[in-house]
């Protein structure tokens, strides 16, 4: 008896099927054909919800971008955590140095999978500053932070973290990524107007500490 499903459910299971064979295969390894017998669909239910395997990939940007901005959103709420901390805490809860996505941002890393990794971190350059944004107000209000460019600020903190930390993007050495972290903390304390150390204190939270523990 043939199963009818509705659309949103028929939706997730193809994109359940293609976040699997995209992890196994890549982007341009997996053919629709792979994606129509992992689902057990026919072509004509596939392209009723997308146009294309493009389409499927924008789709699961999407819906991991939903996930990362989420967590991001989540931490950034809780006022009882001060605001520097905080803002590592969305940091890292996007990934961006360990986070809590490992898995989806490890699929999205491989060299086949990169547009997949180029469109996420568009989304995130796009949908990150906005919500640190809050958090340095939130600051500026307490004291902490001096600037009239909240937004920008976190716009330039966002690209260049998401460009120089990416190994994808910039190989480093150890201590090259020590010295870049030391910098990129020193010149955000700058730009935001904060006490000169203030923000070094969350060095640790990187890992800054020991970087030079691993070859």
């Amino acid at each position: 008896m043939r199963v009818v499903k509705n659309a949103e459910e028929r939706k997730n299971e193809i994109l359940d099927a293609a976040d699997e064979l995209f992890g196994q295969k890549g982007f341009e390894g997996t053919s629709t054909n792979d994606i129509l017998e992992k689902v057990g669909i026919a072509r004509g239910t596939l392209y009723h919800h997308f146009k294309s395997k493009e389409d499927i990939m924008d789709a699961l940007i999407e819906r991991y971008s939903a996930r990362l901005l989420s967590a991001a959103r989540e931490v950034a709420a809780d006022r009882s955590v001060p605001v520097v901390e905080r803002i590592v805490r969305v940091v890292m809860a996007l990934n961006l140095s360990g986070g809590s996505s490992e898995e989806i941002m490890e699929q999205i890393h491989k060299p086949e999978n990169a547009l997949m990794h180029r469109k996420i971190q568009k989304f995130i350059i796009g949908g990150v500053p906005p919500i640190l944004t809050e958090i340095i107000r939130e600051g500026i209000g307490q004291g902490v932070f001096n600037t009239p460019f909240p937004y920008e600020c976190m716009e330039m903190v966002v690209v260049y973290a998401n460009t120089i930390f990416d190994d994808d993007i910039v190989l480093l050495t150890d201590e090259e990524l020590a010295s870049r972290l030391q910098a990129f903390v020193f010149n955000t304390e700058r730009l935001l107007g904060a006490e000169s150390g203030s923000l070094m204190s969350v060095m640790p939270m990187f890992g800054g500490e020991n970087r030079g523990d691993h070859a």
